[in-house]
């Protein structure tokens, strides 16, 4: 593959996806870019995000609710679903059982199992704690 032409506006999308949690929608991400650079287009966001998703420089979360959230820690970890206020949160959790679970699902798959992405669905904290604002 031919190497990546540098692009200033990329590179600052990537500079964003790692400096929040937030795991923004490209939306989110347009909104936040276009202060740096007023003229750029949703349209050149959504291809820079698919871009660094794709070359593994970030992370694609599709979500029940239609829209894809991105994250730029790319190193194996696993995000949680709030179906309240449709948050997506990082997993601190210790890798061990998943490594099994890779390993079982290998021995029922005739290829090579690298890696997996496991979202976990419920409710996050704060809207368990204030569920009326939440609906």
């Amino acid at each position: 593959m031919a190497a990546l032409k540098y692009s200033r506006q990329r590179e600052s999308i990537k500079k964003y996806l790692a400096s929040t949690t937030e795991h923004p929608t490209a939306d989110m991400v347009y909104l936040h870019i276009k202060e740096e650079f007023p003229n750029i287009s949703l349209g050149t966001v959504y291809r820079n995000l698919n871009l660094l998703s794709d070359i593994g420089e970030a992370i694609k979360i599709t979500t029940p609710d239609g829209g894809d959230r991105f994250d730029g820690n790319v190193a194996p970890h696993n995000h949680f679903y709030c179906e309240g206020c449709r948050r997506v949160l990082d997993l601190k959790m210790d890798m061990g059982p998943l490594k099994e679970l890779n390993a079982s699902a290998q021995q029922t798959f005739d290829g090579l199992i690298e890696s997996s992405s496991v979202l976990f669905f419920g409710k996050c904290q704060n809207c368990l704690k204030h569920p009326s604002e939440n609906q």
